[in-house]
Parts: C-alpha cells; sequence; structure tokens
C-alpha cells in the first residue's frame, strides 16, 4: 500500500487550554476519513509526538465531521502563561502531525 503524510489527505487545527494541546484532523475526502480512524491512533500520535509530549494522549471520533480531535497533555510546558517555548499555545502541533505517515 502506499504511504502518505497526512497532509496530502487531511487539513488539521491545533490550540491550547493551559498545558493541554488540542489537535483536531479533518479528512479532505469522506473516504479517507476511515483510514485515519484506523492509522492515527491515540499510540502513533503518542510516538510521533514524543518530544512534545510528556503526558497522556485521548482521542475523540467526530464522524459527522469526517474528523479526529486529540488533546495531548502536558505538551506545551506549562501553557502560554508560563512557557518559555517559542510556541507555548501549540498552534504549530498540528503541522507536526500532518507529517505523520500513514498508508492509504
Amino acid at each position: 500500500m502506499p504511504r502518505v503524510q497526512l497532509r496530502q489527505i487531511a487539513h488539521a487545527r491545533s490550540g491550547d487550554k493551559g498545558d493541554c494541546a488540542n489537535i483536531g484532523l479533518i479528512a479532505l475526502r469522506p473516504e479517507h476519513y476511515p483510514a485515519l480512524v484506523e492509522q492515527v491512533t491515540v499510540e502513533r500520535v503518542k510516538e510521533h509526538m514524543r518530544e512534545l509530549c510528556r503526558g497522556r494522549v485521548e482521542r475523540f471520533e467526530l464522524p459527522n465531521l469526517q474528523a479526529l480531535n486529540f488533546l495531548l497533555y502536558e505538551a506545551l510546558d506549562g501553557g502560554g502563561t508560563v512557557s518559555l517555548r517559542t510556541d507555548a499555545q501549540g498552534k504549530t502541533l498540528s503541522a507536526a502531525l500532518l507529517r505523520m505517515e500513514i498508508e492509504i
């Protein structure tokens, strides 16, 4: 099966709530949603973001939107008001997730 980066079949947005990053992953076409559900698992996201996310990862499925929502705990070094990171609000984490490869 061919491997593609998620950016080729999905788009994403990210933000923050304190030290928790929120990433929404939305299929560009409905036929790609099942591959996202099957392959973009909590374990894979945790491994892909291992250098940024020190806590757990939660996933929520939104089939009516062909989307997945991920919460990455302890991912923002304390959050926007205390972090010294360049991206303390996690706005670039969606771009990082879109580099993950899956099979389609």
